[in-house]
This record gives structure tokens, C-alpha cells and sequence, in this order.
């Protein structure tokens, strides 16, 4: 049985002051990406942020904690685990996965193509970036396998769903820095396919 998708009709509308949150962490993040272009990471402050999104510092410090998050933090999570919680049951994991991450891929480079390469980007060369994906792949690693679970059944505090879902968070940081370390010249979606092959089958044979 497949579980009902929901539409933007089907959803219930957000109210005014959920609205103005979302615009307020939209313009501090694009703020954010816009002054790192033009700047760089290291000379960018949180007040000239501030400045550019027409917010308060302290507005920045109440949506974001720290300048790192501003970088890592993005709308897919919630996008990922919606379409994972609507694929068919009996649907293979690996299979699964890969419609997932597609989806949110489609739309991420759809809808702001610079931003997720720049966000890459920032993850190799930066270390405080790089050192708060880490920290934020685990959250979202907790997600993941509690979604899984709902699939599969299993506690999603088991060591097989941690396992897994570790495995696959670190798979997808793994993608993220290769991506950017060779220019970003591979489809990523591609690369993901690849790295969920080597999750679902093992290493490829070695060449004799």
C-alpha cells in the first residue's frame, strides 16, 4: 500500500508570524551567501549580516547560534523525510533512498543552484563549517532512522538503524566534499547513486 502524498492544497497554511520567521531566516541566509561571495567566509561578521538582511544581530543570534549554522543549516530535511515517510512500502531501502535524495536534489539545484555549491565548497575549505556538518549530520542521522524505523519496524535505537543511518549520513558528507574538491563537475545525483551502490553492494571489484 502506498501511503498518500500530500499536496500544497492539502497542507495546512502556515499563519503570519510562522511566515515572517521563515522570511526573516531567508534573508539572513541569503544575506549570509551573498557577503561570503563577495568577501570571503573568514571576513564576513555577523553584523555586517545583519546589516545586509535590515535585521538586528541579535535577531541573526535568535534564528542562527553561530555563523556556522547560517552556512550548514537548509529547508531539506524536513523535504527528505516527507518524501521517504510517502514511498511505497515493500520498496527497497536503496531504492528508496535514491528517490529521496533526487527529489531534494531536484529542488535544491533548481531553486538555488550557487548556494549548494557554495555550501560545499565552504565544507572542505572551512574548517569550522566542515566541523558543523559533522555536528548537524547527526541530527540529522537521528531523523533518518527514526523514519526508517517507522518503514521498517525495527526500534530506531537499535544498532542496526544507527549503523545504517550513520553509514548513509556519512556516505552523503563524503559526496559533498568530493563533489566540491573536484570543481563540482559531476552531476551530484549521480554521485549519490554511486555512493548508496557501494552501501547496498559493497566495494567494486579491484582491477588485476
Amino acid at each position: 500500500m502506498t501511503a498518500p502524498r500530500t499536496t500544497p492544497a492539502d497542507r495546512p497554511q502556515l499563519g503570519l508570524r510562522e511566515r515572517k520567521k521563515i522570511k526573516t531566516r531567508q534573508a539572513i541566509r541569503c544575506a549570509t551567501y551573498a557577503l561570503i561571495e563577495e568577501q570571503g567566509y573568514d571576513a564576513t561578521t555577523i553584523e555586517q549580516i545583519a546589516d545586509r538582511a535590515e535585521v538586528s544581530p541579535s535577531t541573526v543570534f535568535r534564528y542562527f547560534p553561530t555563523k556556522e549554522d547560517i552556512v550548514v543549516t537548509d529547508e531539506w530535511d524536513p523535504v527528505m523525510l516527507e518524501e521517504l515517510r510517502a514511498r511505497p512500502e515493500g520498496e527497497s531501502w536503496a531504492d528508496t533512498l535514491r528517490r529521496v535524495m533526487r527529489t531534494a536534489l531536484d529542488l535544491s539545484l533548481a531553486e538555488e543552484p550557487d548556494v549548494t555549491r557554495l555550501r560545499t565548497r565552504l565544507g572542505v575549505e572551512v574548517p569550522a563549517v566542515r566541523s558543523r556538518m559533522f555536528e548537524s549530520m547527526s541530527a540529522t542521522g537521528l531523523l533518518l532512522r527514526e523514519a526508517l524505523a517507522e518503514r521498517s519496524g525495527l526500534d530506531a535505537d537499535s544498532l542496526e538503524l544507527r549503523v545504517f543511518a550513520m553509514s548513509v549520513m556519512g556516505g552523503l558528507m563524503e559526496v559533498s566534499h568530493y563533489w566540491a574538491e573536484t570543481g563540482h563537475r559531476d552531476d551530484i545525483r549521480d554521485l549519490v547513486d554511486r555512493a548508496l551502490d557501494v552501501l547496498e553492494h559493497g566495494l567494486p571489484t579491484g582491477k588485476t
